[in-house]
């Protein structure tokens, strides 16, 4: 059988204050994208939670995007809150056509949240714990009798810098290019820390079986040469120990031609932001991988505006198996 796995950040799904686009115009351009994925298994970024009634925030959107499709009867996982409510905004969620096993998330779980104090705040502020904003969301999947697949879905956080109080004159504009600066590094350090909590996690599956079938994928807000994304795969060109051999994790997209390598763009430049990374175990069933960005738009553009382009500015990934 062919198993099609997918990743897709769907960039803030959906509008919860009424503003444009609306969710049918997200809905009519998105849902023939999501059928197109023909996915056995999707990674979801960005989707946001809606309240009914006065209710607890719940997936409506999502589910109405998946309503008339094959996926709406798929197996699914979300991040909760501590009250376990899926979050307002940016949950991950995973959909599958195989039964859930067990689904897991972590957030400073394995890595204790490290102290820093801020250099250029003002009023000087003591030193405070850098939490990652995002967690990471976990799931065994039992594919076959005797194929169960862990799959880690994420969303890094952005190289948007972190506020820091008194250097920000607004959302765009710093008071200080050291101010900008620090706030950058904190942002970068949420990114590597979260990058570390999973590596750590897949070392923790391959303590269990260092034969294991992983998969991470998701928004990783890097490059393939950056630091999150080398911490995740663990090349051994990186850690100089040949006996973790069996541990690296392999990117899918070194088999996608290199025009069509990215699924973002920014400024006119194309960027691989989305990852499909694989353990060894996998690469036994890999065939191909595929993005879908023949329609993508740069939203960094002059009147690259949501209503103008209701899409999501992230391409979908898809790598293919064969079991």
């Amino acid at each position: 059988m062919n198993l099609r796995i997918a990743t897709f950040n769907l960039e803030e799904f959906a509008d919860v204050n009424g503003n444009s686009p609306s969710l049918e115009e997200r809905l009519r351009v998105m849902r023939p994208q999501i059928k197109r994925l023909n996915a056995d298994i999707i990674c979801f970024q960005e989707i946001d939670g809606q309240k009914s009634d006065g209710e607890q925030p719940q997936l409506l959107a999502l589910k109405e995007l998946l309503e008339t499709t094959d996926y709406s009867n798929y197996y699914m996982t979300s991040t909760l809150t501590s009250e376990r409510r899926v979050y307002i905004k940016r949950n991950l969620v995973t959909i599958s056509r195989f039964e859930i096993l067990e689904t897991e998330q972590y957030n400073n779980d394995f890595i204790p949240s490290p102290i820093y104090k801020k250099i250029t705040a003002n009023p000087e502020e003591d030193p405070k714990p850098i939490k990652w904003e995002r967690p990471v969301l976990y799931a065994k999947i039992q594919v076959r009798p005797t194929l169960v697949i862990h799959l880690i879905n994420l969303h890094l956080k952005s190289r948007r810098p972190t506020g820091i109080q008194g250097q920000m004159i607004n959302e765009y504009k710093w008071r200080s290019g050291s101010g900008w600066a620090e706030a950058f590094f904190i942002s970068s350090m949420k990114r590597v820390g979260q990058a570390l909590e999973t590596r750590y996690l897949v070392d923790s599956i391959f303590e269990d079986d260092e034969d294991a079938n992983i998969v991470v994928c998701g928004d990783l807000n890097a490059h393939p040469d950056e630091v999150p994304v080398e911490a995740i795969c663990g090349h051994t060109e990186n850690t100089g120990n040949s006996e973790l051999n069996k541990r690296v994790m392999f990117s899918c997209e070194k088999s996608i031609p290199e025009p069509s390598r990215y699924t973002y763009l920014h400024q006119g430049q194309k960027r691989l932001l989305d990852h499909m990374l694989i353990s060894l175990g996998m690469t036994q069933y890999y065939r191909k991988s595929e993005i879908h960005n023949e329609t993508l738009h740069d939203e960094s553009i002059a009147f690259a505006t949501d209503e103008k382009f209701p899409e999501s500015d992230h391409a979908p990934f898809v790598a293919e198996f064969e079991i």
